[in-house]
């Protein structure tokens, strides 16, 4: 029987119609589906698409929107660099494992 495809799944593939650092995030990801991903865009770790919605609502930050992806919106949300050890260390007390890039 074949599986289902799913959103995520479907995010993960047509690479050609991601940008580059797209491409490269959910790659990562894509090994990695069950951690958060901490992804740094300059001075700050940004987190995209399901990782973003969950550390939204258990971080208590902005879930917002950053561009398309593949046509896509792309949800996103983010802490500062320099801050981030403070988010890690409340993501792990909550029994979160996360990926840091």
């Amino acid at each position: 029987m074949a599986e289902a495809s799913s959103p995520t799944s479907a995010r993960y593939t047509a690479a050609e119609k991601h940008t580059p650092m797209m491409q490269q995030y959910l790659g990562i990801k894509a090994q990695h589906p069950d951690l958060l991903l901490f992804y740094r865009m300059g001075d700050f770790y940004e987190l995209f698409h399901e990782d973003a919605e969950r550390a939204a609502k258990l971080l208590n930050i902005t879930l917002t929107q950053r561009g398309t992806s593949n046509g896509q919106p792309i949800k996103m949300a983010g802490v500062p660099y320099h801050a981030a050890e403070q988010y890690l260390a409340r993501l792990v007390k909550l029994g979160e494992s996360v990926a840091i890039c």
